[in-house]
């Protein structure tokens, strides 16, 4: 586990889930939505998005949370040696984005950039929720399948094995990893 792709449906947790893995294997973390906007939530050139994008997989280990592009995405999936794909009831998408959008006036979520408009950011998720599930998630659910004999794959399903997947890796040692 050297180059790790969190990627799933908005409000899934992977930016809560890849702090924690980050600190757990000991590998650099990279949120693409803090790549891909500056503080404020303005988003950055997709040129400079994609260079950077293309840097951080140019080095030696990194877990990279997030959705970033579609220009990036396949190409981020083909380079890791792990995935991890969250991939979690609907419902529980949307109760966590609407939790996220609810706390997230006191406490700001995890891998976003400074002062991101809540507000904004979370109608944003509300609109590709249904989005995702409809014809990203299938594509996601195929590549893990026809790369399984390859990568190592983890497909989380449910919140427990979300807690079941972090506690695993702890028990290891970094260089088993």
């Amino acid at each position: 586990m050297k180059k790790v792709a969190v990627f799933g449906n908005a409000g899934g947790g992977k930016s809560t889930l890849s702090q924690q893995l980050s600190t757990i294997a000991g590998l650099p973390l990279y949120a693409l939505d803090k790549i891909q906007h500056q503080p404020g939530g303005i988003k950055v050139p997709e040129s400079e998005y994609q260079q950077i994008h293309q840097q951080i997989l140019a080095t030696d280990s990194w877990i990279i949370d997030g959705f970033g592009s579609i220009e990036t995405l396949w190409v981020r999936l083909d380079e890791a040696d792990s995935l991890v794909f969250i991939d979690l009831p609907l419902p529980v998408h949307f109760w966590w984005v609407t939790k996220r959008l609810l706390t997230g006036y006191f406490n700001p979520p995890a891998g976003w950039p400074e002062k991101t408009p809540i507000f904004q950011s979370s109608l944003s998720s509300y609109r590709v929720l249904w989005l995702c599930h409809q014809r990203l998630t299938p594509k996601y659910r195929e590549y893990i399948e026809r790369v399984r004999g390859t990568k190592t794959v983890y497909h989380l399903r449910a919140i427990a094995q979300i807690s079941q997947f972090l506690k695993s890796l702890e028990s290891k040692t970094p260089s088993s990893l």
